[in-house]
């Protein structure tokens, strides 16, 4: 697969969003091993995860602890993905989610998440989203702390507006290196926070990155979808490739700033998107696919 850069580390263009696993409608332990190693395999070197990723209550890092199993059981290749885990939410069970952007949280939840996933620091670690209750520099100065510690190497933002970036760059300075925000196209708001991590060297991670392509398609890329008539579809035939391939080709060719992060629960579905990393579009393409 050929690769982009987070903070000068290199990972496949096309990442796992690890969070199907450990939430609703996870699959059986051995298939949500299988997924990841399935991913490794295509080439994928970035997973994210978070904390706050499980089903029920009481399961705390749920799936930090599946992604670091899955790593610990794959072998010779696992050494050099990049983990990206996030703090500052929570799922108290009943499926709602929380917020929380203390800097005491911050700190306890970077050291619990470190040692969830065996590792001395944490390759890259974000705040899952700004909390309204703590001002934004409190928090991004949690991060700049665990940095300076050395309990993670690099940080990045989730859930941010283009002024908080720059406030955060401010503070982290060359330590942030990455944005995760939701973007498809469907959901195209966004746009400004791509364009200005494409002029400071950011990495930009869509999360729900398929939003708009089927129902089934924004967990579980590679789900067969009902006919369609909509330009994805339309290019996926004659393609002869799934239009989550398309659309992810299309999220590539944003810029180069972007690694998608979509979902998955079966190994299937996993290589179908690693898949799209190879899919050029041609201009007239994405011109017919807007955005």
């Amino acid at each position: 697969m050929m690769t982009r850069n987070i903070g000068g580390v290199p990972v496949g263009a096309v990442g796992l969003g690890a969070m199907p696993l450990s939430v609703e409608g996870r699959p059986a332990e051995a298939q949500a091993i299988a997924t990841v190693h399935a991913a490794l395999d295509a080439g994928v070197r970035l997973i994210d995860t978070a904390d706050s990723y499980h089903w029920h209550a009481g399961e705390l890092g749920h799936n930090e602890r599946l992604v670091a199993w899955a790593l610990a059981t794959y072998g010779p290749g696992a050494d050099d993905v990049l983990v990206a885990t996030k703090g500052g939410r929570g799922r108290p069970g009943d499926g709602s989610w929380t917020v929380d952007g203390r800097p005491e949280h911050l700190r306890r939840a970077a050291e619990a998440s470190a040692a969830r996933l065996g590792v001395a620091a944490i390759g890259l670690y974000q705040l899952h989203k700004p909390d309204p209750a703590v001002p934004f520099t409190e928090s991004v100065g949690a991060l700049r702390d665990l940095a300076d510690a050395g309990t993670v190497r690099a940080v990045g933002l989730s859930n941010v507006s283009c002024a908080q970036i720059r406030t955060a760059r401010e503070i982290l300075g060359d330590r942030l290196v990455s944005v995760q925000n939701r973007f498809s196209p469907a959901h195209l708001a966004t746009r400004d926070t791509l364009d200005l991590c494409t002029e400071l060297g950011l990495a930009f991670l869509p999360w729900s990155p398929l939003g708009g392509i089927s129902p089934s398609a924004v967990d579980d890329p590679g789900t067969a979808a009902p006919p369609s008539d909509s330009p994805f579809h339309t290019l996926a035939r004659a393609h002869g490739v799934s239009p989550q391939q398309v659309c992810l080709a299309w999220h590539l060719a944003q810029s180069p700033a972007v690694i998608p992060i979509p979902g998955a629960r079966r190994p299937a579905s996993v290589r179908d998107s690693a898949a799209a990393a190879a899919l050029t579009l041609a201009a007239e393409e994405l011109a017919a696919l807007g955005g």
